[in-house]
């Protein structure tokens, strides 16, 4: 794939259109384990579409459909052939098309979700792919991680620190994890999470919807001011 640089252009007008969630992180953290349960805790009251990224399969999108988390002609996959990061980052062009795929098809829609291909803790999503971005870290990395910092964990709208249930069999401190990664996201927030325990991922579902409700306040209708976003499901 070739490299665009997307972020110098000018993003698509957000009016009228799907807030674009982007989910990055690391392989394994989690990252196609939490699209699903926001999917099954939004999907009933929002419209809903996913795009999965992977190097050569299309092996996300397969266990998003198989898990019957949505109708699987909304679930779409980009084979990116080369690093994730540029799928999501530099040449985004496959991953535009499958979000306007999706829109086209399905639209009007509510929310898509864009997860990235697995990466590392330099990813981050163009702007003119991913309105908001959320990055996820498993505990099983140790309790290291948050403080190494990188553009994924400092400047994601959302840090995700997924696995907690692991936590004392890896010996990963979370209150070290809290601590470090508080420090170096300036303020942004962080979220513990254990899709073992709570399947439905309650806390990021409700991020997503506090988000979700400020864009369409601010983009479908921008004379008016509080229009909540629909409750998620429990």
């Amino acid at each position: 794939m070739g490299v665009d640089h997307s972020d110098q252009h000018d993003a698509p007008d957000p009016h009228g259109r799907a807030l674009r969630l982007g989910v990055g992180g690391p392989v394994g953290s989690g990252k196609t384990a939490l699209v699903a349960a926001l999917c099954r805790t939004l999907g009933p009251a929002l419209r809903l579409g996913v795009v999965t990224n992977d190097i050569y399969t299309t092996e996300d999108a397969e266990f998003l459909r198989k898990a019957g988390v949505l109708d699987p002609e909304r679930i779409l996959a980009v084979q990116t052939g080369c690093c994730p990061h540029t799928a999501i980052r530099d040449d985004i062009v496959a991953n535009l098309d499958a979000v306007e795929t999706l829109e086209e098809r399905f639209g009007p829609l509510d929310l898509v979700i864009v997860e990235s291909g697995g990466d590392n803790l330099t990813a981050t999503f163009s702007r003119g792919l991913a309105d908001k971005q959320i990055f996820v870290l498993d505990v099983s990395g140790g309790d290291k991680v948050p403080r190494k910092g990188g553009p994924g964990v400092t400047g994601a709208d959302l840090l995700v620190i997924n696995k907690t249930d692991l936590a004392p069999l890896v010996g990963a401190d979370l209150t070290v994890m809290s601590r470090d990664a508080k420090a170096v996201r300036d303020g942004r927030p962080v979220l513990f999470t254990s899709l073992r325990e709570d399947a439905r991922a309650h806390a990021v579902a409700e991020w997503v919807t506090s988000v979700l409700g400020a864009w369409k306040a601010a983009h479908e209708h921008p004379d008016h001011h509080e229009h909540p976003a629909p409750t998620p499901q429990p």
